[in-house]
């Protein structure tokens, strides 16, 4: 019997759509198809394969109002943030379309004349590669993926959230209507039994996203297989304050990076530590900035704080705040789900918090955040390592000797000097610790979708 996906509004929790959800049969049978084609694929030169990737561009701008509204619907995001993002997208196509022939080009490496001995290294793409994406950015987190992959020739088995179906829909059909064939860029659609079904397939990599607890089952499964695995998976990212900043600017860039989405992004400021002498001063103006938050219809432009995309999200909030007033913090703001049609939660501020309490030190993924006063940035620092998470942290000083200081001594794939929440295309993407394995992004993210090969050439 088929199963069905049911497309739900997080605003309201209408049911959008159901759709078809493929099982066992259906993800293997897409595995043999993508297989089938990709050899030819690898075969078409990058100039046509980059000429896909160009015309895809083209789409995105062409349908960007259809593709914001889509996202926007199916996991709440706010519309002006949903079109910020594909404004993004199209800073990261133009980074893959500029780099990624130098990137995948055949190097050069030593050459000895009298030996008649040549070096050189190529770059073949790994094969048929899985992508199981986000929902909270899924053309950020997506293209991060699938763009680069193809550009190096390989297929991909690409798994849209659950939660953002109908995005991974036009996606497909965008790549489709750019030149992509429809059998190398194959979307497998389903929830968490449909991934699974996807993982079993003997593919060539897995390039995942979402929590620590499905990447560990998924570098376990795979590292059986010796196959290759990237894992971007959760943060507890630390912002530190010092006494130097302009408190009021340094407060609403730090809420900003705290709120937008909803707090539901993997390098969301979750934890910030902000130094003894303003801390009073600090919480006064994020306060102030997080009660400006304008919370209502995602589809409204005026709106910053839209619903939860993930109900049980709710209940993880619920603890986190009653856990911390139960050992002592205090609710500045927010503190308990809004009552409405939906998944809402209002924007929670906790102070006087301290690292006993789960606010500090698991993942919260929401509008919530706690405030801790430090003594200096020797402790500061501390603070900073002590979490199982290593993605993202920032410190903001006026001092630049300062900052370098303490980023040097913070465990993080990511560090920010006087600002935060922020990816580059030309920087890569990787975490330490529970935040994942392996990078996207950069030149080294077009690279990490191919096998390096390594020639020894003697002339006779």
């Amino acid at each position: 019997m088929a199963t069905t996906l049911a497309i739900t509004n997080p605003a309201t929790g209408a049911v959008i759509l159901r759709v078809a959800a493929d099982g066992i049969r259906e993800v293997a049978a897409r595995y043999a198809t993508a297989r089938a084609a990709q050899p030819r694929w690898a075969a078409t030169s990058i100039r046509k394969r980059l000429a896909a990737v160009a015309k895809f561009r083209e789409q995105v701008v062409a349908r960007s109002e259809t593709l914001a509204h889509t996202l926007t619907q199916e996991v709440g995001k706010p519309i002006a943030q949903s079109r910020n993002e594909l404004k993004g997208l199209l800073g990261r196509i133009d980074f893959f379309l500029a780099e990624s022939t130098h990137a995948l080009r055949e190097q050069k490496v030593f050459a000895d004349d009298a030996h008649k001995l040549d070096e050189r290294i190529t770059h073949e793409p790994l094969g048929v590669v899985a992508n199981i994406s986000a929902w909270n950015y899924p053309y950020f987190v997506g293209s991060n993926v699938f763009l680069p992959a193809l550009v190096a020739g390989n297929a991909v088995l690409y798994k849209p959230s659950e939660f953002a179906t109908l995005t991974g829909r036009h996606i497909a059909d965008m790549l489709y209507a750019a030149g992509v064939p429809e059998d190398v860029f194959v979307p497998v659609i389903g929830a968490g039994a449909t991934g699974a079904a996807l993982l079993r397939q003997p593919v060539d990599g897995v390039f995942f996203t979402g929590s620590y607890a499905t990447g560990a089952k998924i570098a376990a499964g795979a590292g059986k297989r010796m196959i290759k695995v990237q894992l971007e998976l959760g943060g507890k990212d630390p912002v530190y304050v010092c006494d130097d900043v302009d408190v009021t600017a340094a407060a609403a860039a730090v809420a900003d990076g705290a709120f937008y989405n909803t707090g539901q992004s993997c390098c969301s400021v979750e934890r910030i530590y902000a130094h003894e002498a303003i801390y009073a001063e600090f919480v006064d103006a994020f306060v102030a900035a997080v009660k400006g938050f304008r919370i209502g219809d995602p589809m409204e432009a005026s709106t910053y704080i839209g619903p939860l995309t993930r109900r049980p999200q709710l209940d993880v909030l619920r603890r986190q705040v009653a856990d911390a007033r139960r050992k002592g913090a205090r609710l500045a703001s927010g503190g308990s789900a809004i009552k409405r049609k939906g998944n809402w939660f209002a924007p929670t501020v906790l102070t006087d918090v301290d690292h006993s309490m789960l606010v500090m030190r698991e993942e919260s993924f929401g509008p919530i955040i706690g405030i801790q006063a430090v003594a200096d940035d020797d402790a500061a620092i501390e603070l900073m390592n002590d979490s199982d998470y290593g993605l993202t942290a920032g410190v903001y000083t006026q001092d630049a000797v300062r900052a370098r200081r303490i980023l040097s001594r913070v465990h993080a794939g990511s560090v920010y000097w006087n600002c935060c929440d922020r990816v580059s295309p030309r920087l890569p993407w990787s975490g330490v610790k529970r935040s994942g394995i392996g990078l996207t992004l950069s030149t080294l993210g077009i690279q990490t979708f191919t096998r390096p090969k390594a020639w020894h050439l003697r002339s006779a």
